[in-house]
């Protein structure tokens, strides 16, 4: 029978760890309060699944190296982001211009009104309206006032949104 199918030299396999977000070279690592704090409870995550992989008994010993040398670069990756990570506070922003931070309002050619706050590369979450300040739809958006128009490229061709509105919290 094969090694595959029996399991054996799984620990010879290559290591993969899944990276995070890009952040692309020279660009400041801008987050929100909410982006840091979610960092930080990452990071002792982390620090709880290292201990208990670490003092575990249950996990197989061929396993445990392989374990915590996936969660030494997690984390390592993690320090980084945090040791570069610049809070940019919302009411520094000038308001009424889209800016790091702000929530958007923009309407489409069609009618469709869409919302989405500007965020830090680890914070993204379209799916919650949240995008990265270096994605396409957030550079397109930077700088813009409620009455501009903004053309972002898309895989359709280009499409051009109406801000709306442009709020930031706190």
């Amino acid at each position: 029978m094969s090694k595959a199918f029996k399991g054996e030299d799984a620990s010879e396999a290559p290591l993969v760890v899944p990276p995070r977000a890009p952040l692309p070279a020279g660009v400041e690592n801008y987050v929100t309060a909410r982006g840091l704090a979610a960092l930080k409870a990452e990071h002792e995550r982390l620090l709880v699944e290292r201990a208990r992989v670490e003092t575990s008994g249950t996990t197989d010993d061929g396993d445990r190296p392989r374990a915590l040398a996936a969660l030494g670069e997690r984390m390592a990756a993690l320090e980084d982001r945090l040791a570069t990570a610049r809070v940019v506070d919302p009411g520094s922003q000038p308001h009424g211009e889209v800016r790091f931070g702000a929530t958007v309002a923009v309407r489409s050619e069609h009618g469709e009104e869409r919302r989405y706050r500007i965020v830090g590369v680890d914070e993204a979450d379209v799916g919650h309206g949240r995008i990265a300040f270096v994605a396409p739809l957030a550079r397109a958006l930077l700088g813009k006032h409620a009455g501009d128009a903004a053309v972002v490229r898309t895989p359709r061709g280009e499409e051009e949104l109406e801000v709306v509105r442009v709020e930031y919290e706190g």
